[in-house]
């Protein structure tokens, strides 16, 4: 039978006050039991051929109570009770039955996911066994009984989660895949998960860039120095003219330039200690260069290099050269600035702090170089890639 609660009192006895008729389904009690529905009465209890049970089943006015009728099915039809008859609440098979079926209903768990199991006891030869429900402790979750006395209202039982990072199991990054928890401002501080390549993106700053999940320092990469020609000085053989100072005009730039001719390959040479945080690898250039003439001439201008690391020789011979061409502007004492140049790969074995030399040629067996004219040096720019940011 379906599991009810039904309501019971150590012992109450009364009388019909109207007559129930058969099939009637409202009976009026002449005294009230104390308790109100749901609860089961027997109609003319010490009448074995008329006492019927019935189920007192909504309401609280003993005077007009809905019941169902004959809940023992002991009567193919209704009886009739006279106005007077004897009525008595008692503990019925009803009682024990309908706790019983609470008992086996037990009740039933859903978890996040809305899959239900139900915990009810097992019946075997009218013996109960309880059931057991375990909380697992997973990855990181630390589930413990804190306080086991008393389980009333004012002192209940405690059954305490926490969450336990060290209890976590070690795991291999996947910064495109995993994810880390957040606390989400923006959605009324909500647990929430963002990927590691995202959070990595959103903290990048000035100076730091954030490429597939990692920050790396924005400022490795390529770099420039400048150096002019006042910096440089003619070979001892096959030399450019000295340094010269050349006035444009009073109050504007004063130009310090090497002049070099047209007639055969001229040279000059600088040494840069070089960064230890340079990569050691190529290196590429530009030219900054002008002319006393007014044409549309070229020049070729050819760079090599050669490290020398401390109680190394100097003399050492330098690497490949690499020709860069340009050509001149229309006017004199325009500036002129070459293309990049292509790699230039310096001899030796390029170490942290090494003392890098440098000698710049005007090329005048090249092809494009066809100035009649001095062409004037005034600086050369290097480009190099560093792997950090920090002198060593």
């Amino acid at each position: 039978m379906t599991a009810r609660e039904t309501n019971l009192v150590n012992a109450f006895e009364t009388t019909l006050a109207a007559q129930l008729a058969s099939g009637g389904t409202s009976i009026n009690l002449t005294d009230d039991p104390g308790i109100d529905a749901p609860v089961y009465l027997v109609i003319d209890p010490d009448n074995d051929s008329n006492r019927e049970v019935v189920l007192w089943s909504t309401g609280t006015n003993h005077a007009a109570a809905t019941v169902t009728r004959d809940i023992d099915s002991k009567h193919g039809t209704d009886p009739t009770h006279a106005s007077g008859t004897k009525v008595r609440l008692a503990v019925v098979k009803q009682h024990f039955d309908e706790a019983h079926d609470a008992i086996q209903q037990g009740f039933v768990l859903e978890d996040g996911d809305g899959d239900e199991v139900t915990i009810a006891p097992a019946v075997a030869s009218g013996v109960y066994t309880q059931r057991e429900v375990k909380f697992v402790e997973g990855g990181g979750i630390d589930i413990d009984w804190t306080d086991t006395d008393n389980g009333t209202d004012g002192d209940p039982y405690d059954l305490t989660f926490t969450v336990d990072l060290n209890g976590l199991a070690a795991g291999t990054v996947d910064v495109a895949a995993d994810s880390i928890a957040i606390i989400d401002a923006d959605d009324s501080n909500a647990g929430k998960k963002e990927s590691i390549a995202d959070f990595v993106d959103g903290i990048n700053g000035a100076g730091i860039d954030a490429s597939s999940g990692t920050l790396v320092n924005a400022v490795i990469g390529k770099q420039s120095m400048w150096i002019p020609a006042a910096a440089m000085y003619p070979t001892q053989s096959n030399g450019c003219a000295s340094i010269t100072g050349v006035e444009t005009t009073a109050g504007r730039p004063d130009m310090y330039v090497l002049d070099f001719d047209a007639s055969s390959d001229e040279n000059a040479q600088f040494s840069v200690a070089m960064p230890s945080y340079w990569n050691e690898g190529t290196i590429t250039y530009q030219v900054y260069w002008t002319t006393t003439a007014t044409d549309t001439d070229g020049v070729a201008w050819a760079l090599s290099g050669v490290v020398c690391s401390d109680n190394d020789t100097i003399d050492v011979a330098f690497g490949t050269a690499v020709v860069v061409t340009d050509d001149a502007l229309s006017a004199a004492e325009d500036l002129c600035v070459t293309a990049e140049s292509g790699a230039v790969t310096i001899s030796g074995s390029p170490a942290a702090g090494d003392l890098a030399y440098f000698n710049i040629m005007r090329d005048v067996s090249d092809a494009n170089d066809d100035m009649a004219e001095d062409a004037r040096l005034i600086g050369v720019k290097i480009f190099f890639t560093v792997d950090d940011v920090h002198e060593a």
